[in-house]
């Protein structure tokens, strides 16, 4: 394709804010529809449809404004995924932006997965609007990412090859004014994040009658409560941002037996891949002590790495620089690179490609932060759906700069590759 101007940049903002202005009552639809119908790990079957949906009627109702989007539904053998790409050409760069939708159990949006959706689909239109209208080589994808909260979702589309010729991945989150204790801003464009892992237990042993013949019994609920005490002892040894959470998924019913078989997982979090591992057989170190004191057998089944993030600062640079032209300030990182203790999947995306992953503030009560009821209340406000379309703008413009500024571009990838050496 031909580029078919050199466009300044404040056509390229103008561009991207005319495209979002004629979409913002369809997006705060879409938004409102995602954040009524709270689905929990790939059951996201009404986000998933209502996306796709919406993609697929943009070329009819704004042809003049956008390219063809090529959509597909159920992609990457994830039936709650989809793929979406604007532009043409195979030797410009590909961007892409992820969109979350899963909520949490019980408390619906407490994390504001609607307004990342509404953030990533905002900055994929803006950016196919500009392709639209500016020509060239370059692609634009938007991913469906299922199941972040709980399942990996982003882990599974990297196993499958969503992420192939992605140049940048790109995507933001909302919080809290306050992210961090004492820190006030409109968000922060680089957290540093946790890694992740799951351990999935199951302890063996023998039932029997407790008033009758105890003494035959191998009592398996004494292997969890003595690994769950093991490791609240490990806690008081642990680095600051290391983090480690336990829940019991099978336990008796009956006070009468000696239980002979229970369930729980662990969930073990610090500030690398290599902390984590070190941490991880100190966790296992405790969970089987636990069997060993009792005579249980012990299973243990690691699951669901959620890698740390990798941040970028010429991405980061450039998106608090951009969101500084909407009159917002933000952080570029964390001055003592404190982390945010907690994990995301966005974190193995950006081991394979460069990835940018802000916050954005949103209304919210003070003290309130993600995964309170008070904090989904927050995410369906008009405010909060305000602020996702503005970092949408933001996004699409990052990603601009992604495809078409080949000397700030090197400058990412080498930033990247850095990054993953450490």
């Amino acid at each position: 394709m031909t580029i078919r101007s050199s466009p300044t940049s404040n056509e390229i903002k103008t561009t991207i804010d005319s495209a979002l202005d004629i979409l913002t009552p369809a997006l705060r639809t879409l938004n409102h529809h995602i954040y009524s119908n709270p689905e929990t790990a790939y059951n996201e079957h009404h986000a998933h449809d209502s996306i796709c949906t919406f993609l697929e009627s943009l070329p009819t109702t704004h042809p003049t404004l956008f390219p063809d989007i090529t959509i597909t539904r159920h992609a990457y053998s994830l039936p709650t995924s989809f793929e979406a790409i604007a532009g043409t050409g195979t030797g410009g760069r590909m961007v892409n932006f992820n969109a979350e939708y899963d909520a949490l159990p019980g408390i619906g949006h407490a994390c504001g997965h609607n307004l990342i959706t509404t953030s990533s689909v905002a900055g994929f239109l803006g950016l196919a609007a500009l392709l639209k209208k500016f020509g060239g080589e370059g692609r634009v994808q938007l991913l469906g990412t299922p199941a972040e909260e709980n399942g990996g979702g982003k882990a599974r589309l990297v196993e499958e090859g969503a992420y192939e010729g992605v140049a940048g991945s790109l995507m933001a989150h909302p919080g809290p004014k306050e992210l961090y204790p004492g820190i006030i801003s409109d968000g922060i464009a680089g957290p540093l994040m946790n890694a992740r892992k799951e351990l999935h237990v199951t302890f063996t042993g023998v039932t029997a009658h407790a008033g009758g013949n105890p003494w035959d019994g191998v009592n398996a609920l004494d292997a969890l409560v003595s690994a769950y005490n093991n490791v609240s002892v490990l806690r008081q040894q642990i680095k600051p941002d290391e983090r480690i959470h336990c829940a019991f998924l099978e336990t008796p019913e009956a006070a009468n037996v000696v239980p002979g078989r229970t369930r729980a997982y662990w969930q073990v979090r610090s500030p690398s891949l290599k902390g984590l591992n070190a941490l991880l057989g100190r966790v296992r170190g405790c969970i089987e002590a636990g069997g060993l004191a009792t005579g249980c057998e012990v299973e243990i089944v690691e699951k669901e790495l959620y890698a740390d993030i990798k941040s970028n600062s010429p991405l980061c640079a450039l998106y608090k620089t951009h969101m500084e032209s909407y009159n917002h300030t933000v952080l570029h990182s964390h001055p003592s690179n404190q982390v945010l203790t907690g994990s995301s999947d966005i974190g193995n995306v950006s081991y394979i490609v460069p990835t940018l992953h802000a916050m954005f503030a949103i209304p919210a009560e003070e003290g309130v932060f993600m995964h309170h009821p008070r904090f989904a209340e927050a995410a369906g406000t008009e405010g909060a759906f305000g602020e996702a379309v503005t970092v949408g703008r933001v996004l699409g413009l990052v990603g601009w700069a992604v495809l078409r500024d080949g000397g700030f571009y090197e400058g990412v990838k080498g930033a990247w590759e850095e990054a993953v050496r450490e």
